[in-house]
């Protein structure tokens, strides 16, 4: 048994979308009845993921790894607390930085977050993911809606990486700052994980749940929140509209979902 792990935006779907590529859709499924087992390995929470998982999926590493879930077993659930929360929003807040808190079931945005994002470049997946979030795909709510159920991650967006710098002194110790290539993007974004979990716990998770050695477990990503992950699983892959930082450390680099990427590299390395 292999045990594949899959991020969404930017590798599964368009960034922002919910439905993959029938190439993609044929090659999961050509690789389940072979007996391996497919797992979204996702920032999105279980409720912005949920739309993907009528596709059969085995499970999934989602909140960038605080809820792991097997078929129907829930493996891991770390929330945040609520003095975390509470401490990195005003820290974040009061240096200026945009943010989007995300629960279980639920997303909450700053209000003036959708203007501040009419105005950045196109092109980076996590950026277009929030724009089409805000615009309904994904569900996200104003801030002043939000009712302090326990989150697991905060998103952010700001214009200079000066304003995470201030931050980091306070919340460096809880978080790790996890920032996408800006490129050409006028746009900084990232995310606050917390230090307990990333991708690579969900995968080891997962395989340990199995009993599958970690040289049996594949990994596609394109963005730096893929990072653990990659170096993680026994092969890991980029999308080719990916961080260079990341294909830097990927075993192997795939055509973009738009060119049937997925399918490809399946095939390629025998999943399918």
């Amino acid at each position: 048994m292999k045990l594949i792990f899959i991020d969404i935006d930017g590798t599964l779907t368009v960034p922002g979308e919910n439905v993959p590529p029938d190439s993609a859709l044929t090659a999961i499924r050509a690789a389940q009845a072979k007996g391996n087992k497919v797992f979204l390995c996702t920032g999105r929470n279980p409720d912005m993921l949920s739309p993907l998982l009528v596709y059969n999926f085995d499970g999934y590493v989602g909140c960038g790894g605080g809820y792991v879930v097997a078929e129907d077993e829930v493996l891991f659930d770390c929330p945040m607390t609520d003095a975390q929360r509470e401490v990195a929003l005003r820290t974040l807040h009061d240096s200026g930085v945009f943010c989007t808190v995300e629960a279980k079931d639920g997303s909450w945005g700053d209000e003036n977050l959708g203007d501040f994002l009419s105005g950045q470049g196109e092109g980076n997946s996590e950026i277009e993911r929030w724009r089409k979030a805000l615009a309904g795909n994904l569900g996200i709510r104003p801030m002043g809606e939000y009712d302090n159920r326990p989150i697991y991650k905060v998103v952010v967006m700001c214009t200079a990486m000066e304003q995470l710098d201030a931050c980091k002194a306070e919340l460096e110790q809880d978080f790790k700052f996890v920032v996408q290539e800006v490129k050409a993007y006028s746009c900084l974004n990232g995310e606050l994980v917390n230090r307990k979990f990333d991708k690579g716990l969900g995968v080891r998770l997962i395989a340990e749940h199995y009993g599958v050695p970690i040289s049996d477990t594949y990994g596609f990503g394109d963005s730096m929140n893929d990072l653990e992950m990659i170096e993680t699983v026994g092969t890991s892959v980029c999308m080719e509209n990916g961080a260079e930082a990341l294909k830097a450390v990927s075993d192997v680099i795939c055509p973009r979902v738009e060119e049937d990427g997925l399918a490809k590299a399946f095939a390629d390395l025998g999943l399918d």
